[in-house]
C-alpha cells in the first residue's frame, strides 16, 4: 500500500492537504473550459486550441518561474502566482455570467491562468526535498500525485454531475465558483509555510557571478540539463506520452456518442481514476532500482492502453481502459519526478523544475491541438486510437536506441551517465 510516512512532517501534511482541496478545484475548471469552448464553436480543432494557448505562457514563465525559485524566497514566489491564478478563475466566472460567449477571450484567460501554473509549479515542487528527508521523496512524490489525481477523479465527476443537472451556461458558471472558492485552502497552506531561502553552493559562493532570474540563469540550468542524458530521455519519453497519446481534447466529442452530461465527467476522471488506484496501491514503487527501465515500460503501457479505448464502444470499457492508462501515468509521473529531484542540486533545481514544468504541462497542451486537428482532418477515433499506438511504438524506439535511461539506477553516480 501506499508509502505515508511523509505525511507525519509538519509542514509536508500542510500543503499536501492545500494542494488536493486546489487541484479538486482546479478540476471544476479545467472541465468547464473545454465545455464552454465547444458550446460556444462547436469544433473541437477550438477546443484543442486551449493548449496551445497555455502553451506558450508555460514556455516563458516555466523557465523563468524556475530561474526565480533558486533566486528568491520559495514561499513569497508561490504566494505572488498563486494569486495571479486565483484571480483568473474569477474573471472565468465572470465572462460565463455575463455571458460573453467569446472563443477569444477563454483563450486569453487560458493563457494567463496557465502563465500563473508556470511559475508557481517550480517552486511548488522544488520544496519537496527541503521539508522532507531525502529518502522519503519518492513517497512523498507519490503522495503528492495520489491527491492530485483524487483531485482529477472527483472534480470531474463532481463536474459531470453538475453539468448534467444544470445547462451548459449554468453548469460552467457553478463550476468556476467551487473552483475560486476551494483555492482559498492553497493560500491558507501557502501562508504557513517557512521562509524557504535560496541555497548557494559552494561554487557559487566563491564566484563573482550572483544567481539571476534573467536569461543567464536560466541559461546555467539548461547547461546543466543538456550534459545528463537520463534528464533529458526522461524528458523526451514524457513528451512522446503525451504528444501522441493524450485525448482530452477528444472528450467532449466523444462523449456525444454516450449522451453526454454525465458522460464527460467520466471520460475526463477516468485517467486520474486509474492514477489514484495506482497511487494507493504504489508501495512498491520506491523499492524499484531500474527506475529508467520502468519508466519506459510505463509508458509503453499508457500508449496501448490509450490505443485500445479509442476502440471501445461502451462508455465502461473506454473508462477502464483509460483508467489502466492512469495507473501507468502515475508510475511514470512518480519516476520522472524523483529522477529528476534526485539528479538536481538544491541551487538548480528550481531551474530544472521549471523545464520539468514545461514539459509536463506543456505536452499535453501539444496533445490536445494535434488530437482535436487530427479529429478534424480525420475522425475522433483514428486520432485517439493512432496516438496511442503511436506513441507505445515511439517509446520503444527510444529506450533501445538510447540505453542511458534504461540503465538509469538511483543509487549511480549522474557523472556515470555523461
Amino acid at each position: 500500500m501506499i508509502d505515508t510516512r511523509p505525511l507525519g512532517v509538519t509542514t509536508f501534511r500542510r500543503t499536501w492537504i492545500g494542494n488536493g482541496a486546489s487541484y479538486f478545484g482546479f478540476q471544476f475548471t479545467a472541465v468547464a473550459v473545454p465545455v464552454q469552448m465547444y458550446a460556444v464553436t462547436g469544433s473541437p480543432t477550438w477546443v484543442g486550441l486551449l493548449g496551445v494557448a497555455g502553451l506558450v505562457p508555460l514556455l516563458i514563465f516555466g523557465l523563468w518561474g524556475g530561474a526565480a525559485a533558486d533566486v528568491v524566497d520559495r514561499r513569497k514566489l508561490l504566494l505572488i502566482s498563486s494569486a495571479i491564478t486565483w484571480a483568473t478563475t474569477l474573471a472565468l466566472l465572470a465572462q460565463a455570467v455575463l455571458g460573453a460567449r467569446s472563443a477569444h477571450l477563454l483563450l486569453a484567460l487560458t493563457a494567463i491562468q496557465a502563465a500563473g501554473f508556470a511559475v508557481s509549479s517550480p517552486a511548488r515542487h522544488s520544496i519537496v526535498p527541503r521539508i522532507v528527508p531525502e529518502p522519503l521523496v519518492p513517497a512523498a512524490n507519490t503522495l503528492n500525485y495520489t491527491a492530485s489525481t483524487a483531485g482529477g477523479v472527483l472534480g470531474p465527476l463532481a463536474a459531470g454531475v453538475i453539468m448534467g443537472i444544470w445547462s451548459t451556461g449554468a453548469g460552467v458558471e457553478v463550476a468556476y465558483a467551487l473552483d475560486a472558492l476551494l483555492f482559498t485552502v492553497t493560500f491558507w497552506a501557502t501562508w504557513k509555510l517557512p521562509d524557504i531561502p535560496p541555497v548557494v553552493s559552494p561554487a557559487a559562493s566563491a564566484s563573482p557571478e550572483k544567481p539571476s532570474v534573467g536569461l543567464r540563469g536560466i541559461a546555467t540550468g539548461l547547461k546543466f540539463l543538456v550534459t545528463q542524458p537520463v534528464l533529458l530521455l526522461s524528458f523526451a519519453v514524457d513528451l512522446i506520452a503525451m504528444v501522441f497519446a493524450m485525448p482530452r481534447a477528444l472528450f467532449p466529442a466523444a462523449a456525444e456518442q454516450f449522451g453526454g452530461g454525465s458522460a464527460v465527467g467520466w471520460l475526463y476522471s477516468a485517467i486520474a481514476i486509474g492514477a489514484m488506484v495506482g497511487g494507493l496501491t504504489s508501495g512498491w514503487i520506491s523499492r524499484v532500482r531500474r527506475q529508467g527501465l520502468a519508466l519506459i515500460a510505463a509508458v509503453v503501457v499508457w500508449g496501448l492502453a490509450i490505443g485500445l479505448s479509442g476502440l471501445a464502444r461502451s462508455l465502461w470499457l473506454m473508462v477502464l481502459l483509460l483508467a489502466l492508462a492512469g495507473m501507468a501515468d502515475l508510475v511514470s509521473a512518480v519516476y520522472r519526478q524523483t529522477i529528476m529531484q534526485t539528479f538536481a542540486p538544491d541551487h538548480l533545481r528550481g531551474r530544472l523544475q521549471g523545464v520539468f514544468t514545461v514539459v509536463v504541462a506543456g505536452g499535453p497542451r501539444l496533445g490536445d491541438l494535434r488530437a482535436g486537428a487530427t479529429a478534424d482532418l480525420t475522425s475522433v477515433s483514428t486520432s485517439w486510437v493512432g496516438g496511442g499506438l503511436v506513441a507505445a511504438g515511439l517509446a520503444v524506439v527510444l529506450g533501445l536506441t538510447s540505453p542511458a535511461l534504461i540503465r538509469y539506477r538511483p543509487e549511480q553516480d549522474p557523472a556515470d551517465d555523461r
